[in-house]
């Protein structure tokens, strides 16, 4: 009975632990999100390169629009490439915002590529990447 009750306690430490990131579902994803269509520019991410703890890593996304009625920012996306959840952030604009403009902190599990996907009213789409070494994982609560 007592080596019953160690296997279960086992497995639900397992089950408890910090998930595995999944570079393969980043990429299904941005497949997704891009449709293989998505263009470079436009976008501006801001991450640092280099950051020393990934738990709270500060990030700026912008996107050049004019945020009119017939051309605007509908959907942005920030995708974590290493994390666990690939999806970061996804954000929905209006014409009435006037910008597309957000700031977030994220948690990275560990150095990887942020990408982030802008959807416009046009039906265009557009994607920024950037690379960022993290000196101490977010994710896992260890370094």
């Amino acid at each position: 009975m007592a080596g019953g009750a160690a296997v279960a306690l086992a497995a639900a430490r397992m089950l408890a632990g910090p998930a595995q990131a999944a570079p393969a579902e980043a990429r299904r994803l941005l497949e997704r999100l891009t449709q293989g269509k998505a263009k470079a520019g436009r976008i501006r991410l801001g991450v640092a390169e280099i950051v020393e703890n990934g738990n709270l890593v500060p990030v700026t996304l912008s996107v050049d629009s004019p945020m009119t009625a017939g051309d605007h920012v509908r959907r942005l996306h920030l995708v974590a490439e290493r994390n666990p959840q690939a999806l970061a952030a996804s954000f929905t604009f209006t014409p009435l915002g006037g910008k597309a403009e957000v700031q977030v902190r994220i948690r990275l599990l560990d150095s990887q590529t942020v990408f982030a996907v802008a959807e416009m009213s046009d039906g265009s789409l557009w994607i920024a990447e950037k690379s960022v070494q993290v000196t101490v994982g977010g994710c896992t609560g260890s370094g």
